[in-house]
């Protein structure tokens, strides 16, 4: 195997993305990229399961960047929360956001982030899932929560790295995984894809990504 360009000759990572968290997480690891937003419809298909749906929409989101950049290395996500059998997108509005912050309440719920990463036609998708457990959440903290906006374009209405970390009780699995993009997945795929991008994760974010429980 030939060995890879150095990485000052690589152009940037191309992430079907327009998610900031995204875009930040692979900054935070030393890969530059530029984002290419997919728009690519985010709608489940009846009966489809949560793994099935990510893997699916992150391939797609992908792919969709991948035909008008041919030979670039495309990477794409999805993540949802996932409670029971319920899909928690985004919120559509305040008071959906409310519904669902009230629902997630006290209760243990998955997070599930689909990653695909793609070069000339070939692509490796896999899926992570982190358990987040919720503490009791008072209905004037989850009023004072969306009044301040964070909510509205997140999965399950809430982001862990920024205020919404006061509503979670723990996790079991990756942090980064609920943020959006699972660092570690990432470096399994790039392994398996032979990317020539290498991440290079400060020690505080790795230690983020450690189970936390409890």
């Amino acid at each position: 195997m030939t060995s890879p360009p150095h990485p000052f000759s690589l152009p940037p990572l191309l992430l079907a993305s327009a998610s900031p968290r995204r875009r930040a997480l692979l900054s935070e690891v030393g890969v530059a990229c530029e984002v290419v937003p997919s728009h690519h419809p985010e709608e489940a298909l009846p009966g489809e399961a949560v793994e099935a749906h990510v893997a699916r929409l992150a391939r797609a989101k992908g792919e969709a960047v991948a035909t008008t950049h041919r030979s670039r290395w495309v990477v794409a996500g999805d993540t949802v929360v996932a409670l029971g059998g319920a899909i928690l997108g985004k919120p559509a509005s305040p008071a959906d956001a409310r519904h669902m912050l009230a629902r997630l309440s006290g209760c243990t719920h998955r997070v599930v982030g689909g990653l695909a990463v793609g070069h000339d036609r070939v692509w490796h998708v896999a899926v992570a899932t982190t358990e987040v457990r919720f503490r009791w959440l008072r209905p004037d903290e989850i009023d004072a929560y969306v009044a301040g906006g964070e909510p509205m374009d997140k999965a399950g209405a809430y982001a862990v790295q920024g205020e919404g970390r006061r509503l979670v009780a723990g996790w079991e699995g990756s942090y980064t995984n609920i943020i959006g993009l699972c660092v570690p997945l990432l470096r399994r795929l790039f392994a398996e894809a032979e990317a020539p991008y290498r991440l290079t994760p400060p020690p505080a974010l790795e230690g983020r990504d450690a189970p936390r429980l409890g």
